[in-house]
């Protein structure tokens, strides 16, 4: 069963673009698949399942080298019954090649909406491809290409990356027809597996790219998160938290980036902000008091930037309350 059957779905082709587009009880969003010369084929969806589906991909033969990116959200891969589950996530590069006639499992939470791009390779294909250079990679990924029959299978969740997510990005606002349309998804896909495989040069040499970040630095990225709410009354500078996690100003920028979609200064407002409303909720500090507890020196900034969020003065919202008409 194809994915237009299981999925209920209507499938439009144009342009050598085949779109499956879907809204049922199950899920919601489409698919697209494009083939091109050389073995080479981008397949994209953006979906939200209303319930967790398990995907089961059984290959009649050997499947394709693939190389993925999640622009939004997460699921799990499993390769057959006994190998590891791996969660692949946002911003993360991901490079999958299953063994010869073993299935694939992708698992997919709910009401989660999800954006993910693969660039598929059947290697046969490319290495007939000239100037493939596929000789210049890495041991390891030349070894993988160079293995036809699948004999060996590979799993990479390799760093977390912006410049390859603003690619991405591109790739998906091309709005050109035909010819020219073509044309630049199919440049564009190269481009955005020429910076795979140099995510995963750098991250087998274990030298992360400046607009890459490791698994490592989202940890330390997730205790910084900690110390910022342990003292959120005090002054947070991205020096600070750049001596205490030892990482770059711009490394720690692109990881609140990654993981919270903001600068570092906007994920501190936002937290001095929830803090405060939950003040006004929860206790009978005046709002003077809420606001040195925050780490905030002015009240009529405060006031300002509470209501820019929110839509609404902290002294109206505290009366709200009171009342019993916001909760």
């Amino acid at each position: 069963m194809g994915f237009k059957e299981y999925l209920n779905g209507t499938l439009v082709e144009q342009w050598g673009e085949k779109v499956v587009t879907f809204d049922n009880d199950l899920a919601k969003g489409s698919i697209r698949n494009i083939e091109f010369d050389w073995g080479v084929s981008l397949f994209d969806c953006h979906i939200t399942f209303f319930e967790d589906v398990k995907l089961t991909v059984k290959s009649k033969g050997i499947a394709p080298l693939e190389f993925i990116f999640i622009s939004k959200g997460r699921f799990f891969y499993k390769e057959g019954h006994l190998g590891e589950k791996m969660e692949l996530e946002q911003f993360q590069n991901i490079i999958l090649s299953s063994e010869r006639f073993q299935e694939k499992n992708f698992i997919f939470p709910s009401n989660r909406e999800l954006k993910v791009n693969s660039i598929r390779i059947f290697k046969k294909e490319y290495l007939k491809k000239k100037n493939n250079n596929v000789t210049y990679l890495n041991e390891l990924l030349f070894s993988i290409f160079k293995d036809e029959k699948n004999t060996f299978p590979y799993s990479h969740g390799g760093s977390y990356s912006l410049k390859i997510a603003d690619e991405v990005k591109k790739l998906e606002n091309v709005y050109e027809s035909g010819i020219m349309r073509t044309l630049s998804i199919e440049g564009r896909i190269y481009l955005i597996l020429s910076l795979q495989l140099l995510e995963h040069h750098n991250f087998e040499s274990k030298d992360t790219a400046r607009e890459s970040l490791s698994k490592e630095d989202i940890k330390k990225v997730h205790v910084l998160t900690e110390y910022i709410i342990d003292n959120i009354s005090g002054p947070i500078s991205i020096e600070v938290l750049s001596r205490k996690s030892g990482l770059s100003p711009k490394k720690l920028q692109l990881g609140f980036k990654v993981l919270y979609s903001k600068t570092v200064n906007e994920y501190i407002r936002q937290l001095k902000l929830e803090v405060s409303r939950d003040h006004l909720k929860n206790s009978n500090l005046t709002i003077s008091e809420i606001v040195y507890l925050i780490g905030i020196k002015s009240r009529s900034y405060f006031s300002k930037i509470f209501h820019e969020t929110y839509g609404i003065l902290p002294t109206d919202y505290r009366k709200h309350l009171k009342s019993g008409r916001m909760e």
